[in-house]
């Protein structure tokens, strides 16, 4: 079926559920089905909207179909020497730059390069009056104004279908070494903390308990300097990041609740029941636990922070972190604006909207 068909379908459908009340679940591949609130609804599959649209590897910019796998777009932009700065977790072979986008996933990149968010230029979007509308623009030059586009990363879909999604690229690093070494958890996040206010070319960090590990990409020389003034031993640099960018890492396998602390890079360590490992320079510590989710969450807050439960756990409660009132009903106005009638993803974030 042409793309163009496509959409028209899609908005067929988005319409009878708006005329019928009915809410719908937007669904891809299936891959990030495991993160945010239980919802129900008819569902509105986007997998087959694939294929690339716009790319200008000399401008840095690429437009995809929100139903593109990921593998496939990372394979096109590696041709060319290229990459998604925000280096997403994929979660399954079918996993499509829509869900990333939708869900804001970035990988141990982020701390250095940005989040997805940084990196969307643009997006087209079917709201909830069935309107095909588009935001932002396909190269750098062209975005201004009021950056809606960018609301879409991490909504969840709940404000809209995403259709087509414009971003920003940057050049593979010519090399790249990880280094690792021993240290404690408050020693980690204070070297981590200082490796960040100095000029080397540091693209990751991670400490899964025993080992730091900080991985330097970039020209040759300046990842020398840096192996030079940084120390430790080099590791397997082929494996260590995909298996901690997938959650292939020994830490992720244990069967209990994944919570995601987002909290000040130099907050210092705090005592939780259950297993840490923290990633992003200090900034997002990952939490292996059982404990209730009330202890968590003051925890993070008392650190300056939040907590998400990420997978596992009580998926019917709150997985996302309370709202201050005046961001709630931010949220409830633009849920509101995008999708008056609620029938998309309604529950996905926070069980009032």
């Amino acid at each position: 079926m042409k793309a163009q068909d496509f959409t028209e379908q899609l908005q067929q459908q988005v319409q009878q559920a708006i005329d019928s009340k009915q809410p719908v679940k937007i669904t891809g591949s299936g891959s990030k089905a495991f993160y945010g609130r239980e919802t129900e609804g008819d569902e509105l599959d986007v997998f087959a909207h694939q294929g690339i649209i716009n790319y200008q590897p000399k401008e840095l910019v690429v437009s995809v179909r929100s139903g593109t796998r990921l593998v496939d777009l990372n394979a096109v932009l590696a041709e060319k020497g290229q990459m998604l700065a925000f280096e997403p977790p994929a979660f399954g072979e079918g996993a499509t730059i829509g869900g990333t986008i939708a869900c804001g996933f970035s990988g141990p990149r982020r701390a250095a390069a940005g989040s997805a968010r940084d990196f969307v230029l643009g997006t087209r979007i079917i709201n909830g009056r069935g309107e095909l509308l588009r935001f932002g623009g396909e190269v750098m030059k062209n975005v201004a104004g009021y950056d809606v586009s960018r609301l879409m990363v991490g909504a969840m879909g709940t404000l809209g279908v995403l259709m087509d999604i414009s971003m920003k690229t940057i050049p593979q690093p010519f090399e790249e070494i990880t280094l690792q070494r021993e240290c404690t958890y408050q020693q980690a996040i204070e070297r981590m903390n200082e490796l960040a206010g100095i000029d080397l070319p540091v693209s990751a960090t991670f400490f899964d308990g025993l080992n730091l590990y900080v991985r330097l990409s970039g020209a040759a020389p300046a990842v020398e300097a840096g192996e030079k003034r940084i120390g430790g031993e080099r590791s397997d640099n082929n494996t260590i990041w995909q298996n901690i960018c997938e959650h292939q890492h020994a830490f992720f396998s244990q069967d209990k609740a994944l919570w995601r602390l987002s909290v000040p890079s130099d907050a210092d360590y705090f005592e939780l029941p259950g297993k840490q490992c923290i990633e992003w320079g200090g900034a997002l510590r990952w939490l292996v636990s059982d404990a209730d989710p009330s202890v968590v969450r003051s925890a993070a807050e008392r650190a300056g922070g939040s907590a998400i439960l990420f997978r596992g756990g009580d998926r019917q409660g709150e997985v996302f972190h309370p709202l201050a009132a005046g961001m709630k009903t931010l949220h409830k106005n633009l849920k509101q604006s995008f999708d008056p009638d609620g029938i998309f993803n309604p529950g996905r974030m926070y069980g009032e909207f």
